[in-house]
This record gives structure tokens, sequence and C-alpha cells, in this order.
């Protein structure tokens, strides 16, 4: 039995006529009462009385097509929904990404996908860069947002795309000797107490941060940890010492912090967007192209230029 054979038998039932319902759907009378006699020794049971008035449903024909013409709403309902997954319109999209992911990159991208996807079921998971790197190569996570490329087992299987750079300032409240300055050298950073991310969250900020601070790596050792930049900015401005962070936490400032550029400038890893390379999930692809989208936007003149991504654009 095939929509075909549904069709037929609900035509013939509407149009209570052969050659009426061989006219409504296009074709000639003859192949329709074959599919039509066809049908019946298939179901079993005569579907329609043929008398000299017309063609009408037996008892067997009307509890046939209640659920023939339910079985078509289905079907059409089922390519419908195939084709919006195929779309990218329904699905599932998780994504791990660190905080500081929501200064810059993320808003650009995700109000965005939600109003054109609304369907798309996303899980959003604060996480740092090695755990969502880990999560994205066991086939956790669709998506990892973070500070640098992805190391460990696994990385070479990753598409890696940069979407935002930044450098590093420092925060300090406004009572601290610091606050007014337009910049602060290292040197000095290395005589103040200071708030960081913990090593194993971001140990390639970490070892870099290490690397310049030389001789002053007892700052380091001696530092507040804090896993958001929201903490780093807070800490600061309760006394605790001098954040150390990417330049895009200005964004989270508040009435009293004050942020610092690090000479001499002192470039960060960049924030980096990573995905599995066999990966064709349409909801993926959906979302790298509105990545993409807003690139281009911030990309235009008197904006701050950004990264494209694309799956040509990752494939190179």
């Amino acid at each position: 039995m095939e929509a075909r054979h549904l069709r037929y038998a609900l035509a013939v039932a509407e149009h209570q006529h052969f050659g009426r319902a061989a006219a409504a759907l296009g074709i000639a009378q003859p192949p329709l009462s074959r599919q039509i006699a066809d049908l019946e020794r298939e179901v079993g049971e005569r579907l329609f009385d043929r008398t000299p008035g017309g063609v009408f449903p037996t008892a067997a024909g009307a509890a046939f097509l209640a659920p023939a013409r339910r079985a078509l709403c289905e079907m059409s309902a089922a390519a419908v929904e195939a084709g919006r997954a195929a779309r990218g319109e329904t699905g599932r999209l998780r994504v791990g990404f660190i905080g500081s992911a929501l200064l810059r990159f993320l808003p650009s991208v995700l109000a965005p996908f939600r109003r054109d996807h609304p369907d798309v079921r996303l899980e959003l998971r604060e996480m740092s860069t090695a755990r969502s790197a880990a999560a994205l190569t066991r086939g956790e996570l669709d998506l990892a947002v973070g500070r640098g490329a992805p190391r460990g087992a696994g990385a070479e299987e990753l598409v890696t795309v940069t979407v935002g750079r930044d450098h590093l300032v420092t925060v300090v409240g406004t009572g601290h000797p610091y606050a007014g300055l337009k910049t602060v050298s290292l040197a000095q950073l290395g005589r103040q107490h200071l708030i960081v991310t913990p090593a194993d969250d971001e140990p390639a900020v970490r070892a870099g941060l290490r690397a310049l601070l030389e001789d002053n790596t007892l700052a380091l050792d001696t530092a507040t940890e804090a896993r958001d930049v929201h903490t780093i900015i807070g800490l600061a401005a309760c006394g605790v010492g001098a954040g150390l962070g990417p330049s895009c936490m200005r964004a989270a400032g508040r009435p009293d912090t004050w942020f610092c550029d690090v000479t001499p400038r002192t470039p960060l890893p960049d924030l980096v967007l990573s995905h599995r390379r066999d990966d064709r999930s349409p909801v993926l692809a959906a979302f790298l192209e509105e990545t993409r989208r807003s690139a281009t936007t911030r990309a235009r003149p008197g904006r701050a230029r950004g990264a494209a991504v694309s799956r040509s654009d990752a494939a190179r």
C-alpha cells in the first residue's frame, strides 16, 4: 500500500465519482479504477459501493478513510520535519565556552541564531578551554569556544578557527595606586598581588604569563585564582589586588574599577571556535554560517574586524 492509494481513495470518496476524481487527480479514469480495485484486494474488503447514482464508501471504506487521511497528514508533516532538520532548523547543539566568550563573541552569534532557529535546542555549558576541548574530542560537545587551539589526544581531528583576538589588561579598584593610569608595566605587576585564572583551566594563558613575568613568577605562585572574568573584576574592585585578563574584559567593567593596558603590549592566545572535522550536522553548519555572517558584520567599516567561519574556510 502506497501513499497514492490513500490519496486515490480519498479523492473518490470526496467526488463520489471515478471520472470526477480522476480529473481532480490529473489521471485517466481506468487506471484510477484499477488502483482502487487493487487497494480493496490488499485491504481484503470492499471499500466503495459502485451505484448508478455514484460511488459511496461502504462501512469498511468509511472506517478505512479516517486513518488514511491521518496517515497522509502524518506523512506530509514528516516530509516537512525532514526538510527542516536538513536545513538545521531543528535538532540539538551542545556548546562549551569560556566565560570571556560572553563578553563579545557569543552575544553577536547566539541572539541571531536563536531568533532564526527557535526550534533548535541549545545546550550551553561554561567550561575551561582544556575541559571543553576534551569533551569535544569525546563527542560530548558539538562546539567548543576557548582560548588557544585545543591540545591533547584527538586535537588533530578538530577544525579550529579564530573568532577573536585580545591583549592583556589589568583591572584594579578605584582606590588602587594604578587607578587613573593608562598603562602599567610587567615589572609593576610583578610587585602586586595578582588575580588570575587557574593554571588547570587555562594552561596556555598561565604559561604565557609565567614567561612574561620572568624573575617575578613568585607573583603568580601566590596569586588569587578566579575562574571567571566577572570574579576577577569583582575581586579587584574589593581591593584584593590587580586582576589580569583579556582586553574584552573591559565590556564587563564596573564604576568601582579601572582598566590599564599592560606594556609591552602582550597578545593573548586567540579566542577560537572548534568542532570535529567529520561532523556533518546541519545544525552545526547553520551555527557556523551565523558565525560567518556575524564576523562579516563586525568587519564592516567603523567596526572591529572579525574572523569569518564556514566549512570551506575551516577546511583550508
